[in-house]
């Protein structure tokens, strides 16, 4: 079968321009508006390369346009590419005078608020011409599209992008070391039997999903666990748990300071090894990047070299796709 190609001469850039707009606003609208054309000028546009490439770009829902998969794979390289020849445009209008390279990073909630502020302080520490744009959406899955580099909370899946398995989580039981006093020579169903539950929510898993399988793999007799109560983030769970209230199973990698503090004991050794794991997320085109190199291969090595009680498991790393 052969296959299409399309020559660098032909490329649509106008019609490129005018789909990265849609994307990005999400309508035609305000696309329309920020790119200073009319929006039927805009449709003709985008409508052209999705007759060039043979494929729809977005499908159009009641709450609004949304990406199709082909849309989504075409708008991450288009934001990326039109980013890299903005920034190369400015340092050749400034003469050529180094500027501020922005890279923007997605870091979940649970992962930031233990990291961000050492990885952003230590990592601008030692690159002085490179900022960071942190943000963190909370949920579980693929990256935003207009993000260079990524840490996300998912489990392994097939993907173009180039997943870097920082550590994989392990869930354990945690609870204020008040709690396991009161209730210490109790055994595990027991304990969890007499305390209040706390559950993380997790996009798409049921709300006790997590409790019933680490029950369930504990081998201990039915416990019921379809109660307490539910957070958003496994930070609000341990900050809820070290307050005094309930019992919280969460990443024990992650939150080994609280371990390590006392804020928090461990009172079972049973773990919960659910699948899921943090990943560094990259684009493949994005390691001709310097910056965007250089930052995934720094933040492997940190995950690597951190100090031995507050290092996770080793980073195995994977190349999917």
């Amino acid at each position: 079968m052969e296959i299409a190609r399309l020559g660098r001469r032909w490329l649509p850039l106008n019609a490129l321009r005018a789909f990265e707009g849609v994307a990005r606003h999400g309508s035609f609208t305000a696309a329309a508006h920020a790119l200073f054309i009319s929006q039927s000028a805009l449709s003709r546009h985008v409508l052209s390369l999705e007759k060039l490439i043979g494929t729809v770009l977005f499908e159009r829902k009641p709450h609004g346009l949304v990406l199709t998969k082909a849309g989504e794979h075409l708008v991450a390289s288009v934001s990326k590419s039109f980013d890299r020849l903005e920034h190369a445009l400015d340092d050749i209008m400034n003469d050529s005078a180094p500027t501020q390279r922005v890279l923007r990073v997605q870091i979940p909630p649970s992962f930031a608020a233990h990291h961000a502020v050492t990885i952003m302080r230590d990592f601008r520490r030692e690159i002085t011409d490179v900022e960071i744009d942190l943000v963190s959406p909370y949920g579980v899955g693929p990256p935003a599209t207009d993000v260079d580099v990524a840490v996300i909370y998912s489990k392994p899946t097939v993907s173009e992008s180039i997943s870097d398995l920082l550590w994989p989580v392990r869930l354990a039981m945690l609870c204020h070391p008040d709690i396991w006093k009161a209730h210490e020579g109790k055994d595990l169903a027991e304990f969890i039997e007499a305390n209040e539950i706390v559950h993380v929510r997790i996009n798409d898993v049921p709300r006790h999903h997590m409790w019933s399988e680490f029950v369930r793999r504990a081998g201990i007799r039915p416990v019921k666990i379809d109660r307490g109560i539910v957070f958003d983030t496994a930070v609000l769970a341990v900050e809820y748990a070290a307050s005094g209230e309930g019992l919280a199973l969460v990443d024990e990698n992650l939150f080994a300071d609280h371990l390590a503090e006392g804020r928090l004991v461990k009172p079972f050794e049973t773990t919960l090894d659910d699948g899921y794991g943090y990943y560094l997320i990259t684009h493949p085109d994005g390691l001709g990047d310097t910056a965007i190199a250089f930052f995934r291969s720094w933040l492997i090595q940190r995950f690597g070299t951190m100090p031995a009680e507050e290092k996770p498991p080793a980073p195995l790393r994977v190349v999917q796709g």
